[in-house]
């Protein structure tokens, strides 16, 4: 982090405030420009991933996709896979579909009012907030999680950040400020100070611009606050995936266009909640009959896969797993159905942990199988890395097939 400068305290603190983030901001390339297409990208990017982690999303995104009608016009595997790594890949599905009412119902002008910004999807109270107030000049607050901080410390607010009563208390005072001085100068220094200064663990207290009146600061709370309400233990789930390679050709699948990395590819899986070792065997059957659905697809004569496990009347006296680091292969080495594991990792999600482990059959011929093109497709293993693929099956992929990340 910069040096900070300190600037004197003694006007108003929405002045103060502004006068220190005018001396001690970073420089950052949305902060380059007042364009309101390169702020909305750069806020939907900047919701839950730090700045380090955007700032090249955000130039690539701006080189490929340098105006809304670019955005609008791209294929949406296209932005997703522009966007892969990031995460939270709804934003960038809700950034495709605005883009294409921007350019349909507002002639290709990102809209300056909250009722147009609201007919946008994935634009919600605190993006309407920075976009009006950083973009076009107006007091209209922009809080999000940083904000809260710094306004529960200063104002000792003992409450719950995320109740509805604190937040519009925050977000009253905000507004006030912002009547004070420049709306695009304070939305931003309070960004900043909460990012630079009013941090989550030991904020920076000595070198904040407003410190003389904080309430926090004064009762010695600044550990204590902002109070959170308890969130729900994140669930854990096991995914069994499935390897089917044939002539060099891997089985993908597509996630459904709906829920978690909607639209997305990665191995024909299913999901189970989490299974203790000795509950392991369930796994194995789903992937062993989840095998032998997608080859009586080939078998029945239909050019879909059927519905899951609908037919699998199936006997599991010879089924067997082996854990081995073998690589994967079109030829099988032994008789009768088995598997190896050939690749696993772990992935944390906002609300749920996955563990991902990678079956591939051996000791068998694998069939010619007949998929749904749209949601299953054979891809040569250099193809696959332009799918657009969640980060876990990426990590995956790269060990299995030995490609440096």
């Amino acid at each position: 982090m910069r040096e900070q400068t300190q600037c004197t305290q003694g006007g108003s603190p929405a002045k103060d405030l502004a006068d220190w983030y005018q001396l001690n901001r970073r420089v950052l390339p949305w902060r380059q420009t007042r364009d309101p297409y390169a702020i909305w990208i750069s806020e939907t990017m900047l919701q839950q991933t730090r700045v380090d982690t955007v700032i090249p999303y955000y130039d690539a995104f701006m080189s490929t996709y340098p105006d809304v009608r670019a955005l609008a016009d791209a294929p949406e595997d296209e932005v997703l896979k522009r966007w892969q790594g990031l995460g939270y890949y709804s934003r960038a599905r809700n950034l495709h579909r605005a883009a294409r009412i921007v350019v349909e119902d507002f002639g290709g002008k990102i809209p300056d009012t909250e009722e147009g910004l609201k007919a946008l999807p994935g634009v919600g109270p605190y993006t309407q907030g920075a976009l009006l107030s950083i973009a076009f000049g107006q007091p209209v607050p922009a809080v999000d999680g940083n904000v809260l901080r710094v306004m529960a410390r200063y104002q000792g607010i003992a409450d719950p950040v995320d109740s509805t009563a604190v937040k519009r208390q925050v977000f009253s005072a905000v507004q006030t400020w912002l009547n004070e001085v420049s709306p695009q100068v304070l939305t931003q220094a309070l960004m900043e100070l909460g990012a630079l200064i009013c941090t989550p663990r030991s904020p920076s207290c000595q070198q904040c611009p407003i410190a003389a009146s904080c309430e926090a600061l004064k009762n010695d709370l600044t550990g204590m606050l902002p109070v959170k309400s308890k969130k729900p233990a994140r669930k854990v789930v096991d995914v069994a995936a499935l390897w089917l390679e044939k002539g060099g050709r891997v089985l993908m699948e597509r996630r459904p266009r709906q829920g978690l990395l909607a639209g997305m590819w990665q191995l024909p899986a299913w999901e189970l909640n989490r299974l203790t070792p000795i509950q392991e065997t369930r796994v194995l059957d789903l992937v062993r009959r989840g095998y032998e659905e997608l080859a009586a697809a080939r078998a029945d004569g239909e050019n879909g896969v059927p519905s899951q496990f609908a037919s699998s009347q199936l006997d599991y006296a010879s089924f067997a797993v082996r854990e081995s680091g073998c690589a994967p292969s079109d030829e099988g080495t032994q008789s009768g159905l088995d598997f190896a594991v050939i690749g696993q990792e772990r992935h944390i999600f906002s609300h749920v942990e996955w563990h991902v482990k990678v079956y591939r059959p051996v000791g068998i011929s694998l069939p010619e199988l007949s998929v749904d093109e749209g949601r299953y497709e054979y891809v040569t293993r250099e193809d696959i890395w332009s799918l657009p693929l969640p980060r876990v099956y990426e990590k995956l992929l790269q060990s299995i097939l030995k490609v440096k990340g």
